[in-house]
């Protein structure tokens, strides 16, 4: 076994004795503020032994997989709602077989309620560590890449750009062009805007041919390889493809195979089966199932009026203070394009001394029509506040695609395909691109581009998880101010 699988068991493990000791400690905090009836000693012993059962139980189904390298936040909470839910029916039913006298609705709500919130924390605790400890080379997974095609160089990338997922790639087996044009891609990072090329200069080492890697497979000791093996080759060559799965098998190294540039159609693809025969199907966007649409509606009107209390608290503040530097409307009305490409009137508080150029151009760096407060008001996000209302409407969702002025819309849907696209679904207050570093001002076409790109992929993958972990990195922002931000 590898030391990086044996360092995943070991994290797995820690992760889920903690969740034991937490379950353990709010049971006791309970107990002190006298949330039990008047439960005897054993009885008490009884109910702590049931949950702690519940819990192993429900680990069986919903363990914990904060170890796991390429998870998000959204799966880690929906893994958690899983995990507190089925203890809870699992302690009832428990609690039922062996008497109605042991329990306690309201020991156990709370024992629930207090369990979610803190195991919440700890996770999210727990996460950050963890990629401090992969960020220092430790719990590492090595990789090997194996072809020619340029493709390899965006695996590569997405391998090795965020430190915190812990992989290390050993190097290619293929021709010296791929290390060529990774080289290349280095130099031209200044005009290449991939996402995945960044500054961060860390070279595709070359450890031989693709004929040494075809020779080297009758004694795959004497290949370089790693926990991971990559493989782009066009899949004419199935003899290739299937003797290197195999070999990965038999020396178990996980395999994946990885369609060469000329053969990604860039569709995102449904796989199903003919009989025997494997097809593929477009996936349809999940907001056109009426139920998906509900849900994100109830969502939004629940969350809408949480966030409107603070509005209401701030108010008369923000209003004397605008008076007092920027005398005008307390908002800023623009028209924007909405749903299914309608116009509506979104809401803001207003950030800028008023102009006549609001409609037409966007806000810049060391823009002169802002003012002091209002500047403040945009690094905070707190002119955004107003939208809830537009959300309570109707007009928006407090996830989605931002909502561009009618000028951008008409500008951009010439020279950007599927720019129409994001406008099947409600624009939102936050969304996908914005809290993955597309937010602000677009001065070259590609940065609007890659914001479309982002949008339609969030159309494409959206659940009401992912809508909670965009709103969480959101609420993150108001801590840390966005230098995109102005």
């Amino acid at each position: 076994m590898r030391n990086n699988n044996k360092s995943n068991r070991i994290i797995k493990w820690l992760v889920m004795a903690g969740d034991f000791v937490v379950l353990n400690v709010v049971m006791m905090v309970l107990a002190h503020l006298e949330f039990t009836p008047n439960w005897a000693e054993w009885n008490y012993q009884i109910i702590v032994l049931v949950n702690i059962i519940a819990l192993m139980l429900a680990m069986l189904r919903f363990s914990t997989i904060i170890h796991l390298r390429l998870v998000g936040a959204d799966a880690i909470l929906r893994r958690l709602v899983g995990l507190t839910v089925t203890q809870a029916v699992f302690a009832f039913l428990l609690l039922r077989l062996l008497g109605s006298s042991l329990w306690s609705g309201s020991f156990q709500l709370s024992l629930i309620i207090g369990l979610f919130v803190i195991l919440t924390v700890k996770r999210f605790a727990e996460r950050w560590l963890i990629k401090l400890y992969r960020e220092a080379g430790h719990n590492t997974r090595m990789v090997t890449l194996v072809g020619s095609d340029p493709e390899l160089i965006r695996v590569f990338r997405k391998l090795v750009n965020d430190a915190t997922l812990g992989y290390r790639v050993l190097g290619y087996y293929g021709e010296e062009s791929l290390k060529q044009a990774m080289k290349a891609a280095e130099d031209d990072v200044s005009r290449t805007h991939d996402p995945w090329i960044t500054d961060k200069t860390v070279y595709l080492e070359r450890i031989g041919s693709m004929e040494d890697f075809v020779r080297g497979m009758a004694h795959p000791e004497t290949l370089t390889l790693g926990d991971e093996l990559y493989l782009c080759v066009s899949r004419t060559e199935k003899s290739i493809i299937s003797q290197v799965a195999h070999m990965c098998d038999r020396r178990i190294v996980r395999f994946f195979y990885v369609p060469v540039s000329v053969e990604s159609i860039g569709l995102k693809l449904r796989r199903e089966l003919l009989d025997d025969m494997e097809i593929f199907s477009t996936v349809e966007n999940p907001l056109q199932n009426s139920m998906n649409r509900t849900i994100k509606r109830v969502f939004d009107i629940v969350l809408s009026i949480v966030f409107l209390i603070p509005m209401l608290i701030l108010f008369p503040f923000i209003w004397l203070i605008m008076k007092i530097q920027s005398p005008g409307p307390i908002f800023f009305k623009q028209e924007r394009t909405g749903m299914d490409g309608k116009n509506f009137t979104c809401l803001k508080f207003r950030s800028m001394h008023v102009n006549a150029d609001a409609d037409k151009v966007q806000a810049t760096k060391n823009d002169p029509r802002k003012y002091p407060f209002g500047y403040f008001m945009r690094k905070s996000n707190i002119d955004e506040l107003p939208q809830f209302i537009n959300v309570l409407r109707g007009d928006m969702s407090i996830v989605g695609p931002r909502p561009h002025m009618l000028a951008h819309t008409e500008q951009y849907s010439q020279l950007i395909d599927r720019y129409m696209v994001r406008h099947f679904v409600k624009p939102g207050i936050t969304g996908w691109a914005q809290v993955t570093g597309y937010r602000g001002e677009t001065k070259e076409l590609w940065q609007m581009e890659e914001r479309v790109r982002r949008d339609i992929w969030y159309m494409e993958n959206w659940s009401i998880w992912l809508d909670i972990r965009i709103i969480w990195m959101t609420v993150k922002t108001l801590f840390v101010f966005d230098k995109k931000a102005y």
